[in-house]
């Protein structure tokens, strides 16, 4: 199985280049940033907190640092028109070399969507519009001009050119079934969040949908995430347990995370991304943890 690392998007851009220097001399396979204009709330107010813009960051890394994919996580269809997210992605696949992957998302976070004044639809529409989106970046990833009549979008014999630099991966991070059928019809990659367990059962909804229209489901990548805590002691891991969020994270000794990734793997997984977001209030505490999780995890499963 192959790691990555996925910084949050309120990091400075300098702390946010050694992470991705980091990735490159310790063989990690990606960098992922996400795409978000602001912190979320869980009450959909503003946040004022510091956000670095998705595509700018993917660009700089993609001419800065030489080897790793460059992955968006994910760039939602109601901020983004289908189109531009096409063009963006290209546009660094050419400056990587080929290293981009576009993560594409219906959209969720409703105070971005709130301040800046873009819809944010009830979830059946919001789906039906990134089955649209999807829908066209495929074909515009494919083919010389597309036209498309939709209820959200046009497109009369739209040119699209250059084309990416070998593939353009399309990533959807999804666990909805409507979204699993669209990710099997369209999708090179799927993402899922989620401990052993929970990722476990996505599968067998992943599994479905890609018997459902006939879609190899072994023509996919499979990546996943979760939060992950490095505890030595009995009181470390009391003091760490309620932030270790249910289902979405993982907690452990060293051999204990060792284990417990490994059971990605037999599910599947080919790449398991480690967010920085609970690795510590500052850029030294952040760096020292990850050193440690390197050195006595991840470095044994590479």
């Amino acid at each position: 199985m192959q790691f990555s690392l996925w910084p949050s998007f309120d990091r400075s851009w300098d702390e946010t280049l050694t992470l991705a220097r980091f990735a490159e001399q310790h063989g990690y396979h990606s960098f992922w940033f996400a795409d978000h204009l602001m912190p979320n709330r869980p009450d959909g107010t503003p946040d004022p907190g510091d956000t670095l813009e998705c595509w700018t960051v993917l660009s700089a890394i993609a001419a800065l640092v030489p080897r790793v994919r460059l992955v968006s996580m994910v760039s939602p269809v109601t901020i983004h028109h289908p189109v531009l997210l096409a063009k963006r992605a290209t546009t660094v696949s050419h400056i990587s070399g080929g290293r981009a992957v576009l993560g594409l998302g219906a959209g969720w976070q409703e105070n971005e969507h709130a301040a800046y004044g873009f819809e944010l639809p009830a979830p059946g529409p919001r789906v039906s519009r990134f089955a649209e989106a999807i829908e066209i970046v495929h074909r515009l990833l494919r083919e010389e001009s597309v036209s498309f009549a939709g209820q959200y979008y046009t497109l009369t014999d739209a040119p699209f050119a250059p084309k990416p630099v070998g593939a353009l991966p399309l990533l959807v991070g999804t666990g909805s079934p409507r979204m699993l059928r669209l990710t099997a019809r369209f999708a090179d990659e799927w993402n899922t969040w989620g401990d052993p367990t929970t990722v476990g059962q996505r599968t067998e909804a992943f599994l479905a949908a890609c018997e459902s229209v006939g879609r190899d489901p072994e023509s996919l990548r499979r990546s996943s995430q979760a939060l992950v805590f490095l505890v030595n002691t009995p009181a470390e891991r009391e003091a760490h347990a309620p932030f270790a969020a249910s289902g979405r994270a993982l907690i452990g000794s060293a051999d204990e995370l060792v284990q417990l990734l490994g059971a990605y793997a037999d599910l599947g997984v080919h790449e398991f991304a480690i967010p920085d977001f609970t690795l510590g209030a500052t850029a030294a505490e952040r760096a020292d943890a990850l050193a440690a999780l390197h050195d006595q995890v991840f470095s044994q499963l590479m």
